[in-house]
């Protein structure tokens, strides 16, 4: 009793802030409505600084909320992407600020068209526990290229973390202009409900659901970057070791809590057998012993991992063969929070792990037999946020592109379309709607204003009233083909 009393005084407190702070930036916008190049590459350099300057804090932070989790994958997966996030946007604000010149049809001559891009106001970025640092960054950078102010919610999940985060932005930037929240899932609420210039959400589908329903009450836009179940698809002549170790980084990569790790294999039923030795040799490659190796990252708490032990449970309930890839034989039944990938074999849609999003160290393999069968199980379901496919043949590629949707591929490779600067990055369908990263992040946080210009001459005058009837009908002819 005495515990929920606290943690509803600490909610409310969170909620004044939160209340206060997005006052505040409100009017800091309105006085400067538009930054200068200046001002936002300075803002830019700043994040960039703090970032490096306590990079081994976050690194100690994230480890600890992780109880383990990998020095390299945190360098690998959120520092080097943040900080060269923003190499990019300083490199290329400039361009992206310029307004961008359209056509003018003869008939409206002279006059100029172009797309001005201005900052929306207040954007509020809510943060998922998988990757905290560069899923706080990532968003930040754009939202500061295009002129904004900015408000983050951390997950309650990574508290070190994010008083970390908290601590280091708030100690460079004026609240005014970057703040950071942090609180339980009813500060998340609150800061769903706020009237944003734009809501970035990156998180699970169901959440996802609940933020939109909620952005919709003041008709903020909104950008949902969700998940669902990513295929990999292996083809019939690709060297099976290739695709399987590929596939193997992919899914241990921060032990498979990615967004975009792959959620499931499509294999050729008569590779099965060789896809389970090849991914087996290959992981305990990289991976020889997992309890005591700092490489190999643990479940972020107890409750997810019961969630993946109840998948496990389920699958073999219900027929599959689960195989554990363990390649020291540790026991991993008490004292860690870790836990080794298994494969399900003859899974199917009546288990969890074919129903849910996994996020975790499970990996289902599903049988086909033509290429035509594994793209119409994949169509069959709603759109994932990635998929991955295996094979070397130009034409069997084009194929999986033009008959399969997704939020972004990968060709011969996992997870890598995410670390790319110079495209979108974002979800379709149930995996999420709209882009960042880059360009797209820039103009996802800026409104493209259209302007028609006319100076002094009037050639509109020639379609106003009383110019005549048989004048008019003379345009239409001309310009209605």
């Amino acid at each position: 009793m005495v515990t929920n009393v606290v943690q509803l005084t600490e909610s409310k407190k969170h909620i004044t802030h939160l209340n206060r702070t997005f006052n505040e930036q409100k009017s800091a916008f309105r006085k400067n409505p538009m930054p200068t190049l200046e001002q936002r590459k300075e803002n830019l350099k700043t994040l960039k600084s703090v970032l490096l300057k306590n990079q081994s804090r976050f690194l100690a932070a994230i480890n600890k909320d992780f109880s383990s989790r990998s020095d390299d994958e945190t360098l690998l997966a959120e520092m080097m992407p943040a900080i060269q996030g923003i190499n990019y946007a300083l490199k290329n604000v400039s361009a992206w600020m310029k307004p961008s010149k359209r056509h003018v049809s003869l008939m409206f001559q002279p006059a100029s068209n172009s797309v001005n891009y201005q900052p929306i106001g207040v954007v509020g970025v809510i943060v998922p526990w998988n990757y905290p640092l560069f899923l706080a960054a990532g968003p930040l950078t754009g939202a500061l290229a295009a002129g904004n102010r900015v408000m983050i919610k951390m997950s309650e999940y990574t508290p070190e973390t994010s008083q970390l985060f908290k601590e280091v932005i708030e100690g460079a930037f004026p609240e005014n202009l970057v703040s950071v929240t942090t609180g339980d899932a009813d500060v998340g609420i609150e800061f769903s409900k706020k009237p944003w210039g734009h809501l970035l959400f990156t998180g699970s589908t169901s959440v996802g659901r609940h933020v939109m329903r909620a952005a919709a009450e003041n008709l903020t836009p909104v950008t949902l970057e969700l998940g669902g179940k990513s295929p990999a698809i292996i083809s019939a002549d690709v060297p099976m070791d290739d695709a399987a170790e590929r596939i193997a980084f992919g899914k241990a990569f921060n032990v498979g809590q990615t967004c975009v790790a792959p959620d499931y294999v499509l294999c050729p039923s008569d590779r099965i057998d060789q896809f389970v030795t090849s991914f087996k040799s290959r992981f305990a490659t990289m991976y020889p012993t997992l309890k005591d190796n700092n490489d190999f990252s643990s479940i972020i708490d107890n409750r997810q991992r019961d969630r993946l032990k109840h998948y496990l449970d389920d699958a073999i309930n219900k027929g599959a063969t689960v195989i554990e890839v363990n390649p020291a034989n540790e026991d991993f039944s008490q004292g860690t929070r870790k836990l080794p990938i298994h494969l399900v074999l003859n899974a199917n849609d009546t288990m969890l792990v074919m129903q849910e999003e996994i996020f975790g160290p499970i990996l289902p393999v599903v049988a086909y037999n033509q290429i035509d069968e594994a793209i119409d199980y994949v169509n069959d379901r709603p759109h994932p946020l990635a998929l991955y496919f295996f094979g070397y043949d130009k034409e069997a590629q084009q194929h999986i592109l033009d008959n399969t949707h997704s939020g972004g591929v990968c060709i011969n490779d996992t997870l890598m379309h995410v670390a790319q600067d110079d495209m979108p990055f974002g979800g379709v369908g149930t995996s999420g709607m709209g882009h960042y990263h880059g360009e797209e992040g820039f103009k996802t946080f800026s409104n493209g204003k259209g302007v028609f210009s006319k100076q002094r001459i009037n050639s509109g005058k020639v379609i106003h009233a009383r110019q005549g009837s048989l004048f008019h009908k003379a345009i239409y002819s001309l310009f209605i083909r």
